[in-house]
């Protein structure tokens, strides 16, 4: 079993990217085999995989392209229209006690919405929300359209207060990442908001140490060129994906930029970290219903009245 953490111990504010809309086709550089079934690894040089960034500067910022997120045919979670708390989450020991209040609620995507509302008309900030400040990694990640086509997502792996880091990254998820232009106001209304906050994080035993569609997992390496790179798949993106365990591990490293060809020798080398996630999802409509108080005669273009955080 590995040993479990609060946080991972990372340096403070890495910042992390997720990417991929469509499957991506297992076919290209690499093969192997595991058991009965033979699989293949794609190639660095194309498809949504390639998508790989590194950045050393003086704000310790690393942004690493990550593919969180599916096809964007999830479900999603509907709020209680009183609360904004959500059913709870089972625990995927089968403990007796086999539920759990979740920390993650519809109200901070509602917040997110709140901020990148206020940003794109030109209103100020929206006040400090009431749901918990407590210190969390975090994603905030965009789609948009019935397809739930991705538009932007962006997180950091070190724990941060949820009323100063959401409305971080709401913003830098929606207007900052590389792969995408600003998103505008006209775009609003086709929106899906998603929060995702990171638990539990553990240092596996191997590369293996993890279950597919349970564990989010982080991997560090060392590339061909003696240069330490990491990568990261949120928990569903594996289950998404109908991939297995040497299927997400191989691409994560395509992903991480590694090109030489990959071995299980190789894989023993990686040092893993295997993370949890809660996630709620709301759209651009619910987030308008449980704001109505919050418009005049339901127009976009009214300011929000924050009392609703009073």
């Amino acid at each position: 079993m590995g040993k479990r953490r609060c946080v991972p111990p990372l340096e403070p504010k890495l910042a992390a990217g997720c990417c991929g809309v469509k499957k991506p086709k297992l076919s290209g550089s690499g093969t192997h085999s595991h058991g009965n079934q033979a699989t293949t690894v794609p190639s660095s040089s194309s498809g949504p995989l390639q998508n790989h960034q590194h950045t050393d500067g003086n704000n310790g910022r690393e942004n690493v392209s990550d593919l969180t997120l599916g096809p964007g045919n999830s479900p999603i979670t509907r709020m209680n229209p009183t609360s904004g708390a959500l059913s709870p989450l089972t625990r995927p020991n089968g403990t007796a006690n086999s539920t759990k209040n979740l920390v993650v609620t519809a109200e901070m995507c509602c917040y997110c919405f709140d901020v990148l509302y206020c940003h794109l008309y030109g209103f100020p900030q929206p006040r400090l929300p009431r749901f918990t400040n407590d210190p969390y990694p975090l994603f905030v990640t965009w789609k948009t359209g019935r397809d739930k086509r991705l538009r932007g997502c962006i997180g950091t792996f070190s724990a941060m207060n949820l009323h100063s880091g959401l409305r971080e990254y709401t913003l830098t998820s929606a207007l900052k990442d590389s792969r995408f232009p600003p998103l505008t106001r006209e775009e609003l209304p086709k929106l899906f908001c998603s929060v995702s906050l990171l638990t539990n994080f553990e240092d596996a035993s191997d590369y293996l140490d993890w279950e597919v569609g349970i564990h989010g997992i982080r991997i560090e390496f060392i590339n061909e060129k003696g240069v330490k790179r990491t990568a990261t798949y949120l928990p569903e993106v594996a289950k998404e994906q109908d991939w297995d365990q040497i299927q997400t591990i191989d691409s994560l490293l395509r992903k991480g930029g590694f090109k030489a060809p990959i071995t299980n020798d190789f894989r023993k080398t990686i040092k893993l970290t295997r993370y949890r996630s809660e996630k709620v999802t709301i759209s651009y409509a619910e987030y308008m219903a449980s704001r109505q108080h919050c418009f005049q005669n339901g127009t976009l273009h009214a300011p929000p009245l924050y009392n609703h955080y009073s």
